[in-house]
């Protein structure tokens, strides 16, 4: 599932591609699920004619603002994305191995725009699990208005942070997928934080000393901060991180690059990597 830094990395794909352009070209699938019953023509209504002026994120929204409302807001569900036509990009961490096809548009395309420098946007989703919304103000309407802190760029203070932990009694682990807490952090980032903050992923999160919080909040900040900076291109995420080895679950004895044994366990409704002689 995408997560925030494939999200940012969309942005700020959208950033160079489309900001200051403008849409003379809609081209928009008749599907009731991804567009939540919107029909094509309303969508080309909002969008046709009108000019890109930002491309914004919040966890793990995004949307364009543009020069007339409503304005067009993605959830990348399990498997979507943007494409822009002959911009080379990193592969993503969600595609595992797969191969990025050179198709175009690319198949599972469910809106395609052309701007006004023959540029063509594209948003795919294959398991139409994503969402395109039209939205007035989306930080200020759901779902956007229903998230908690944006994980990347607005990480509370330890002391603020360590009120918010002390509020809940469910496993840490959980509490960080919990959007409505922190937007953003998804399964493979809680389970990256905790592995290098050593907390068990089980805690409850009223038990976390300041301590522990410090180092959490230290390596949720770095985590992401990298991840973002290296375009969410799990090839290039440093060697030693946990990621690399997650998901060997199939292995008789998976282990991390370090040699520690990785177990796997459900916390929160999702698979969890850990290290039990690590975290604790």
């Amino acid at each position: 599932m995408p997560e925030l830094p494939e999200v940012e990395a969309a942005r700020r794909l959208l950033t160079r591609a489309a900001v200051g352009r403008r849409i003379v070209a809609v081209r928009c699938a008749h599907d009731p699920i991804v567009f939540q019953g919107v029909s094509p023509a309303r969508v080309r209504r909002a969008l046709l004619g009108r000019r890109v002026v930002a491309a914004r994120r919040h966890g793990k929204h995004l949307w364009l603002e543009l020069d007339r409302r409503p304005w067009p807001c993605f959830h990348f569900g399990m498997a979507g994305g943007i494409e822009v036509r002959g911009r080379r990009r990193h592969r993503l961490v969600m595609e595992g191995r797969r191969n990025h096809e050179p198709l175009w548009p690319p198949r599972f395309c469910r809106l395609h725009l052309v701007l006004d420098d023959g540029s063509e946007v594209v948003f795919r989703d294959a398991r139409r699990l994503g969402r395109v919304r039209l939205r007035h103000d989306p930080p200020a309407e759901p779902p956007i208005s229903l998230l908690g802190f944006d994980a990347l760029r607005e990480l509370p203070p330890l002391r603020r942070l360590a009120a918010l932990f002390g509020e809940r009694a469910a496993p840490v682990k959980a509490v960080l997928l919990d959007q409505s807490f922190s937007a953003g952090v998804g399964n493979w980032i809680a389970d990256e934080v905790l592995y290098q903050a050593r907390i068990d992923p089980r805690r409850r999160a009223h038990t976390l000393t300041a301590a522990e919080i410090g180092r959490l909040r230290a390596r949720l900040r770095s985590v992401l901060t990298t991840a973002v900076r290296l375009g969410a291109d799990g090839d290039r995420f440093p060697p030693k991180w946990l990621f690399h080895t997650r998901w060997s679950k199939r292995d008789r004895r998976p282990m991390t690059v370090r040699g520690e044994r990785i177990r796997y366990l459900t916390v929160g409704g999702r698979t969890t990597a850990w290290v039990a002689e690590v975290q604790r």
